[in-house]
Protein backbone atom coordinates (compact mmCIF):
# COMPACT_ATOMS: atom_id res chain seq x y z
CA UNK A 1 0.00 0.00 0.00
CA UNK A 2 1.70 3.28 -1.32
CA UNK A 3 1.26 6.94 0.53
CA UNK A 4 3.60 8.08 -2.43
CA UNK A 5 1.07 8.95 -5.20
CA UNK A 6 2.67 7.46 -8.82
CA UNK A 7 3.94 9.94 -11.32
CA UNK A 8 0.54 11.08 -13.32
CA UNK A 9 -2.01 10.62 -10.41
CA UNK A 10 -3.34 12.17 -8.27
CA UNK A 11 -4.98 11.11 -5.11
CA UNK A 12 -8.68 11.74 -4.17
CA UNK A 13 -10.34 11.08 -0.99
CA UNK A 14 -14.13 9.86 -0.84
CA UNK A 15 -16.56 10.56 2.20
CA UNK A 16 -19.37 8.44 2.55
CA UNK A 17 -21.53 6.33 4.12
CA UNK A 18 -24.06 3.20 4.06
CA UNK A 19 -26.81 0.99 4.92
CA UNK A 20 -24.92 -2.18 5.80
CA UNK A 21 -28.15 -4.42 5.55
CA UNK A 22 -27.73 -6.18 2.05
CA UNK A 23 -24.09 -5.59 2.10
CA UNK A 24 -21.73 -8.61 2.48
CA UNK A 25 -19.17 -6.43 4.14
CA UNK A 26 -16.88 -3.49 2.95
CA UNK A 27 -14.18 -5.48 0.94
CA UNK A 28 -14.63 -7.29 -2.05
CA UNK A 29 -15.03 -11.21 -1.95
CA UNK A 30 -14.92 -14.39 -4.49
CA UNK A 31 -17.94 -15.31 -5.36
CA UNK A 32 -20.02 -12.86 -6.69
CA UNK A 33 -21.28 -10.81 -3.58
CA UNK A 34 -22.62 -7.72 -2.98
CA UNK A 35 -19.81 -5.25 -1.51
CA UNK A 36 -19.57 -1.39 -0.58
CA UNK A 37 -15.87 -1.62 -2.18
CA UNK A 38 -16.97 -3.56 -5.53
CA UNK A 39 -20.55 -1.25 -5.48
CA UNK A 40 -18.65 2.10 -5.63
CA UNK A 41 -15.58 1.14 -7.80
CA UNK A 42 -17.89 -0.78 -10.57
CA UNK A 43 -19.65 2.98 -10.40
CA UNK A 44 -16.71 4.90 -10.55
CA UNK A 45 -15.15 3.20 -13.55
CA UNK A 46 -18.96 3.23 -15.14
CA UNK A 47 -18.94 6.96 -14.55
CA UNK A 48 -15.53 7.98 -15.90
CA UNK A 49 -16.00 5.21 -18.58
CA UNK A 50 -12.80 3.47 -17.51
CA UNK A 51 -11.50 0.09 -18.68
CA UNK A 52 -9.30 -0.18 -15.12
CA UNK A 53 -10.76 -0.55 -12.37
CA UNK A 54 -9.17 1.75 -9.43
CA UNK A 55 -9.03 0.71 -6.11
CA UNK A 56 -9.57 1.86 -2.82
CA UNK A 57 -8.00 1.89 -0.29
CA UNK A 58 -10.74 2.21 3.28
CA UNK A 59 -10.16 4.19 7.26
CA UNK A 60 -11.94 0.90 8.23
CA UNK A 61 -13.43 -1.80 7.05
CA UNK A 62 -16.37 -3.15 8.29
CA UNK A 63 -18.21 -6.26 8.52
CA UNK A 64 -21.77 -7.38 6.74
CA UNK A 65 -24.44 -6.39 8.12
CA UNK A 66 -22.45 -3.01 10.13
CA UNK A 67 -23.24 0.71 9.02
CA UNK A 68 -21.73 3.87 8.08
CA UNK A 69 -22.08 7.53 8.63
CA UNK A 70 -18.71 9.31 8.46
CA UNK A 71 -16.47 6.57 6.29
CA UNK A 72 -13.79 7.92 4.61
CA UNK A 73 -11.58 6.19 1.22
CA UNK A 74 -9.19 6.87 -1.52
CA UNK A 75 -8.34 6.18 -4.48
CA UNK A 76 -5.47 7.24 -7.20
CA UNK A 77 -6.93 8.15 -10.16
CA UNK A 78 -5.11 9.52 -13.66
CA UNK A 79 -4.63 13.19 -13.22
CA UNK A 80 -6.40 13.64 -16.94
CA UNK A 81 -9.27 11.31 -15.96
CA UNK A 82 -9.68 13.51 -12.56
CA UNK A 83 -9.30 16.52 -14.41
CA UNK A 84 -12.20 15.33 -16.62
CA UNK A 85 -14.63 14.48 -14.42
CA UNK A 86 -13.85 16.50 -11.10
CA UNK A 87 -16.44 18.43 -11.31
CA UNK A 88 -19.37 16.39 -12.91
CA UNK A 89 -18.07 13.44 -10.30
CA UNK A 90 -20.34 13.53 -7.15
CA UNK A 91 -23.21 13.92 -9.39
CA UNK A 92 -22.44 11.05 -11.51
CA UNK A 93 -22.14 8.67 -8.42
CA UNK A 94 -25.47 9.65 -7.10
CA UNK A 95 -27.42 9.13 -10.52
CA UNK A 96 -25.18 5.42 -10.83
CA UNK A 97 -24.66 4.01 -6.55
CA UNK A 98 -27.41 2.07 -5.03
CA UNK A 99 -29.55 3.83 -2.94
CA UNK A 100 -28.26 2.33 0.36
CA UNK A 101 -25.03 3.75 -0.46
CA UNK A 102 -24.08 7.60 -1.15
CA UNK A 103 -20.72 9.30 -1.77
CA UNK A 104 -21.54 13.30 0.18
CA UNK A 105 -17.53 14.55 -0.71
CA UNK A 106 -14.91 13.97 -3.37
CA UNK A 107 -11.99 16.38 -3.10
CA UNK A 108 -8.16 16.00 -3.73
CA UNK A 109 -6.40 14.73 -0.91
CA UNK A 110 -3.27 16.79 0.29
CA UNK A 111 -0.25 15.03 0.20
CA UNK A 112 1.14 12.04 2.51
CA UNK A 113 -3.28 11.33 2.98
CA UNK A 114 -3.55 7.81 3.40
CA UNK A 115 -7.76 7.18 4.37
CA UNK A 116 -6.56 3.83 6.31
CA UNK A 117 -3.17 4.74 7.90
CA UNK A 118 -3.52 8.61 8.29
CA UNK A 119 -6.63 8.51 10.75
CA UNK A 120 -5.81 8.92 14.03
CA UNK A 121 -9.22 7.89 15.58
CA UNK A 122 -12.12 5.76 14.73
CA UNK A 123 -15.26 6.42 16.32
CA UNK A 124 -18.28 3.89 16.41
CA UNK A 125 -21.69 3.77 17.58
CA UNK A 126 -23.78 0.87 18.77
CA UNK A 127 -27.64 1.56 19.54
CA UNK A 128 -29.62 -1.08 22.25
CA UNK A 129 -33.15 -1.03 23.37
CA UNK A 130 -34.53 -2.54 26.45
CA UNK A 131 -38.14 -1.56 26.17
CA UNK A 132 -40.44 -4.64 27.11
CA UNK A 133 -42.15 -3.83 23.76
CA UNK A 134 -39.01 -4.56 21.22
CA UNK A 135 -37.61 -2.40 18.83
CA UNK A 136 -39.28 0.98 16.94
CA UNK A 137 -40.73 -0.87 13.51
CA UNK A 138 -38.85 2.39 11.87
CA UNK A 139 -35.17 1.90 13.76
CA UNK A 140 -34.83 -2.01 13.45
CA UNK A 141 -32.27 -2.19 11.05
CA UNK A 142 -30.33 -0.13 13.43
CA UNK A 143 -30.87 -0.73 17.09
CA UNK A 144 -30.54 -4.20 18.97
CA UNK A 145 -33.31 -5.05 21.06
CA UNK A 146 -32.29 -6.76 24.58
CA UNK A 147 -34.90 -8.21 26.13
CA UNK A 148 -33.62 -7.51 30.12
CA UNK A 149 -33.57 -4.39 31.83
CA UNK A 150 -30.62 -2.77 31.41
CA UNK A 151 -28.84 -0.64 34.42
CA UNK A 152 -26.50 1.84 32.46
CA UNK A 153 -24.42 2.95 35.30
CA UNK A 154 -22.80 -0.79 35.95
CA UNK A 155 -22.18 -0.46 31.85
CA UNK A 156 -20.36 2.46 32.44
CA UNK A 157 -18.70 1.29 35.56
CA UNK A 158 -17.36 -1.40 33.30
CA UNK A 159 -16.65 0.32 30.82
CA UNK A 160 -14.35 2.64 32.58
CA UNK A 161 -12.04 -0.26 33.18
CA UNK A 162 -11.37 -1.12 29.68
CA UNK A 163 -10.15 3.04 28.44
CA UNK A 164 -6.80 2.92 27.98
CA UNK A 165 -4.01 1.29 25.77
CA UNK A 166 -4.13 -2.42 26.32
CA UNK A 167 -3.95 -6.28 24.21
CA UNK A 168 -7.50 -6.51 23.29
CA UNK A 169 -6.92 -10.17 22.40
CA UNK A 170 -9.76 -11.30 24.71
CA UNK A 171 -12.31 -9.03 22.72
CA UNK A 172 -10.97 -9.87 18.73
CA UNK A 173 -11.23 -12.16 16.42
CA UNK A 174 -7.19 -13.46 15.80
CA UNK A 175 -5.91 -12.90 12.90
CA UNK A 176 -2.65 -14.03 11.68
CA UNK A 177 0.34 -11.82 11.90
CA UNK A 178 -1.92 -8.86 13.26
CA UNK A 179 -1.41 -7.50 16.85
CA UNK A 180 -4.23 -6.81 19.24
CA UNK A 181 -2.95 -3.85 20.80
CA UNK A 182 -5.22 -0.98 20.79
CA UNK A 183 -5.66 2.22 22.67
CA UNK A 184 -9.29 2.54 23.35
CA UNK A 185 -9.95 6.57 24.12
CA UNK A 186 -13.46 6.17 24.98
CA UNK A 187 -16.41 3.53 26.06
CA UNK A 188 -19.80 5.06 27.34
CA UNK A 189 -23.05 4.63 27.65
CA UNK A 190 -26.18 7.22 27.53
CA UNK A 191 -29.53 6.92 27.44
CA UNK A 192 -31.46 9.05 24.49
CA UNK A 193 -34.65 10.96 25.01
CA UNK A 194 -36.63 7.75 23.09
CA UNK A 195 -35.00 5.39 25.67
CA UNK A 196 -32.44 3.59 23.17
CA UNK A 197 -28.92 2.90 24.71
CA UNK A 198 -26.34 4.78 22.95
CA UNK A 199 -22.41 3.41 23.31
CA UNK A 200 -19.72 5.54 21.94
CA UNK A 201 -16.76 3.58 21.34
CA UNK A 202 -13.80 5.33 19.84
CA UNK A 203 -9.78 4.33 19.60
CA UNK A 204 -6.70 4.94 17.38
CA UNK A 205 -7.83 1.68 15.55
CA UNK A 206 -9.87 -1.99 15.90
CA UNK A 207 -9.38 -5.41 15.59
CA UNK A 208 -11.63 -7.43 14.37
CA UNK A 209 -14.79 -7.69 16.34
CA UNK A 210 -13.61 -6.06 19.05
CA UNK A 211 -16.48 -2.98 19.22
CA UNK A 212 -19.32 -6.00 19.04
CA UNK A 213 -17.35 -7.92 21.71
CA UNK A 214 -17.10 -5.36 23.93
CA UNK A 215 -21.00 -4.35 23.50
CA UNK A 216 -22.11 -7.91 24.06
CA UNK A 217 -19.63 -8.21 27.73
CA UNK A 218 -21.08 -4.81 29.01
CA UNK A 219 -24.92 -6.19 28.11
CA UNK A 220 -24.24 -9.16 30.53
CA UNK A 221 -23.32 -6.49 32.77
CA UNK A 222 -26.17 -4.26 32.46
CA UNK A 223 -28.87 -7.09 32.87
CA UNK A 224 -26.95 -8.54 35.95
CA UNK A 225 -25.19 -11.70 34.26
CA UNK A 226 -22.11 -10.62 35.22
CA UNK A 227 -20.80 -8.46 38.13
CA UNK A 228 -18.79 -4.63 36.79
CA UNK A 229 -15.76 -6.66 37.11
CA UNK A 230 -15.75 -9.00 34.44
CA UNK A 231 -15.44 -7.37 31.17
CA UNK A 232 -11.88 -6.05 32.77
CA UNK A 233 -11.08 -9.90 34.37
CA UNK A 234 -11.54 -11.24 30.84
CA UNK A 235 -9.41 -8.34 29.69
CA UNK A 236 -6.63 -9.14 31.83
CA UNK A 237 -6.76 -12.79 31.21
CA UNK A 238 -5.81 -12.31 27.02
CA UNK A 239 -7.60 -15.05 25.69
CA UNK A 240 -11.05 -15.65 24.26
CA UNK A 241 -13.57 -16.05 26.86
CA UNK A 242 -16.76 -18.26 25.13
CA UNK A 243 -19.11 -16.07 27.63
CA UNK A 244 -18.53 -13.07 25.58
CA UNK A 245 -21.11 -12.95 22.92
CA UNK A 246 -20.39 -11.01 19.73
CA UNK A 247 -23.47 -9.36 19.24
CA UNK A 248 -25.33 -8.84 16.14
CA UNK A 249 -24.08 -5.89 13.66
CA UNK A 250 -27.00 -4.50 12.62
CA UNK A 251 -26.84 -2.44 15.77
CA UNK A 252 -23.67 -0.68 15.27
CA UNK A 253 -22.32 2.31 12.97
CA UNK A 254 -19.24 3.61 11.90
CA UNK A 255 -19.85 7.28 12.75
CA UNK A 256 -16.38 9.23 12.30
CA UNK A 257 -12.79 8.88 11.19
CA UNK A 258 -10.36 11.37 12.70
CA UNK A 259 -7.13 12.65 11.00
CA UNK A 260 -4.19 15.05 12.32
CA UNK A 261 -3.31 18.11 10.30
CA UNK A 262 -2.50 18.36 6.78
CA UNK A 263 1.43 18.57 8.14
CA UNK A 264 1.16 15.56 9.98
CA UNK A 265 0.04 13.43 7.67
CA UNK A 266 2.30 11.73 6.36
CA UNK A 267 4.23 11.10 10.05
CA UNK A 268 0.96 10.02 11.56
CA UNK A 269 0.68 6.97 8.04
CA UNK A 270 4.35 5.84 8.78
CA UNK A 271 3.48 5.52 13.19
CA UNK A 272 0.12 3.59 12.33
CA UNK A 273 2.62 0.69 10.41
CA UNK A 274 4.48 -0.10 13.20
CA UNK A 275 3.14 -3.29 14.92
CA UNK A 276 3.37 -2.13 18.64
CA UNK A 277 3.75 -3.70 22.03
CA UNK A 278 2.82 -2.55 25.45
CA UNK A 279 5.64 -1.27 27.75
CA UNK A 280 7.79 -4.51 29.08
CA UNK A 281 6.14 -6.71 26.68
CA UNK A 282 8.41 -8.69 24.24
CA UNK A 283 9.42 -7.48 20.69
CA UNK A 284 9.00 -8.38 17.78
CA UNK A 285 6.42 -11.45 16.27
Amino acid sequence: MRDDVRPGFVRVRLDLSYDGKDFSGWAKQAGGRRTVQGEIEDALRTVTRSRETYELTVAGRTDAGVHARGQVAHVDLPVALWDDHREKLLRRLAGRLSHDVRVWRVTEAPAGFNARFSAIWRRYAYRVTDHPGGVDPLLRGHVLWHDWTLDMDAMNAAAERLVGEHDFAAYCKKREGATTIRTLQELRWERRPDGTLEATVKADAFCHNMVRSLVGALLFVGDGHRPVEWPGKVLAAGVRDSAVHVVRPHGLTLEEVGYPADDQLAARSKEARNKRSLPGSAGCC
